[in-house]
């Protein structure tokens, strides 16, 4: 049976494709939005709206309804019997507390009730933390305080230590509900608690997910003893072992059979985190690709060759479903940023777009960071954008001037901010809603000095979860899959049209922007 089934648990919907390994063909895709489908849960957006202090948090029984949903609408549209193997991905750093009866009852589901029935009595903690939760200050501080600083907890477990990450939300668990954290007998993320329900058993997280934790070791790729002794007493014990990607969990559960019509023995591949299973569906999970998603924040992210940290914090380290490590580094000021400096010279997109060619490449030296709001990459707390050049353009009189340094800027900033990575990019993947601009394609081309390929692949995460259920449980070869999903528009490619050196003036200035 070719068929393969891939999840994608995210932030507001549960989505599933289901591909044919042999005809490269997709047969069918669903998915189930939460806010839509789930209203009793109180959660429009996927999450639970007005938490106290920074605390955004979701209820997992919505996650098991959703599934649930999901898996049955799914099996009106094609035979479930039919997919012989199975992956998925959750959102990153989302977690679920469980008690000890968690381990018995994860075994023994009954199809004649909900999943959210049977597994609520195993919640330790009846809402779960999400990666929009920054309510951990203290506990970040705490743990870069215990380890001996930022670049300690950076170098061990690939980002210091950030407010969404698993670790510091254990933290505050821990501390503000010291009784409800001892009765924790295991603590899931999104994506290991949904392939444990899958299987009906206690399933391992993956390297991929793991490193969003600020637990996990990137050298060793286990929990790190240090790192869970500053978070919080007995975690080792209340934490699933640790699998790379390629790592089968076991075969589907009955609930799942009997209910839903999977045929028995169909295997099951750990479940990695989105960003991770995004990487995989991209075609851009070996070392030489990159992929830049633009939209609202600019991201950046790839295979790495060899497993380093970034030494500003800046970035982040997770594990590569396909084996080694991957890099991800957000950069705040996207899209939005691009649409302020259009807006302020009242600009619509084509004259926006009409301003490359109304320049020349390096803009005769005048450069701006676009920080509209405070970035992260670098860490700088501004709300105005750093400009060097004339006096004319300094003061926003230049418009065409201000619209090609604007992105000029953005792409040489973020050249400067990845490279602690030590890539050789070779090609870059670009994808979201800015990737069609063809201007700004160039400039990334030229600043990079890479080729640009657009990606038209949609559902990226769920088709990597479906690429790594073929590999790994059937030996399909990725790169056939890559081939035959992840299209390319070859004929649009983008080439550099200037020498290596043209920017050089361009990103010493922007070094001077930063220092003072």
């Amino acid at each position: 049976m070719p068929q393969v089934l891939g999840i994608d648990a995210s932030t507001q919907s549960c989505s599933a494709i289901i591909i044919d390994t042999e005809s490269h063909s997709v047969v069918a895709e669903h998915s189930v939005n939460f806010g839509q489908r789930l209203p009793q849960y109180q959660a429009p957006s996927g999450f639970i709206p007005d938490g106290a202090d920074g605390q955004v948090h979701a209820d997992p029984r919505m996650w098991l309804d959703a599934l649930e949903l999901l898996l049955s609408e799914l099996s009106e549209q094609c035979d479930l019997s039919q997919v012989s193997a199975i992956s998925g991905a959750g959102q990153q750093h989302g977690s679920v507390y469980l008690n000890a009866q968690w381990f018995d009852c994860v075994a023994a589901l009954s199809p004649s009730q909900s999943l959210a029935e049977q597994l609520q009595p195993c919640l330790s903690r009846s809402t779960s933390p999400i990666w929009m939760d920054n309510s951990t200050s203290v506990e970040c501080a705490e743990i870069a305080q215990a380890l001996g600083g930022d670049e300690v907890v950076c170098a061990k477990s690939g980002s210091i230590a950030v407010e969404r990450f698993t670790g510091p939300q254990v933290r505050r668990f821990y501390k503000r509900q010291p009784e409800a954290y001892a009765a924790t007998a295991r603590i899931h993320l999104v994506s290991s608690f949904l392939c444990s329900v899958l299987v009906g058993q206690d399933a391992a997280i993956d390297t991929g997910d793991g490193a969003g934790m600020n637990l996990l070791n990137i050298q060793s790729w286990e929990w790190d003893a240090e790192l869970l002794q500053a978070t919080a007493p007995e975690l080792a014990s209340k934490l699933p072992a640790v699998a790379h990607g390629d790592h089968c969990v076991g075969d589907v559960a009955t609930y799942f059979i009997e209910k839903f019509g999977f045929s028995a023995g169909t295997k099951v591949t750990v479940f990695t985190g989105d960003n991770p299973s995004s990487l995989v569906g991209m075609g851009a999970s070996t070392p030489g690709k990159c992929v830049i998603s633009l939209g609202t924040s600019d991201t950046f992210f790839a295979a790495m060759p060899e497993v380093v940290a970034d030494p500003a914090g800046c970035g982040h380290v997770f594990g590569n479903p396909s084996g080694g490590s991957m890099s991800l580094q957000c950069f705040v000021n996207g899209s939005l940023a691009r649409e302020e400096v259009k807006d302020k010279f009242q600009y619509d997109w084509d004259a926006f777009t009409q301003a490359f060619s109304n320049t020349e490449v390096a803009n005769e030296g005048k450069v701006m960071l676009p920080f509209f709001r405070p970035e992260i990459s670098p860490r700088i707390d501004v709300e105005a954008p750093l400009m060097a050049g004339s006096d004319a353009f300094s003061s926003w009189q230049e418009a065409d001037a201000a619209i090609r340094a604007c992105v000029e800027g953005q792409f040489l900033n973020m050249k400067r901010s990845t490279a602690w990575m030590q890539l050789e990019t070779s090609t870059i993947y670009l994808t979201g809603g800015a990737s069609k601009n063809d201007a700004i394609a160039q400039v990334i081309a030229d600043v990079f000095q890479a080729k640009v390929q657009r990606l038209t692949v949609t559902g990226s995460v769920g088709l990597g979860a479906a690429f790594r259920a073929a590999v790994h449980n059937h030996g399909v070869a990725l790169i056939a899959l890559e081939q035959a999903f992840c299209n390319t528009d070859s004929k649009a490619m983008i080439t550099p049209q200037v020498a290596a050196d043209r920017y050089a003036a361009n990103a010493a200035s922007i070094d001077q922007l930063l220092s003072s």
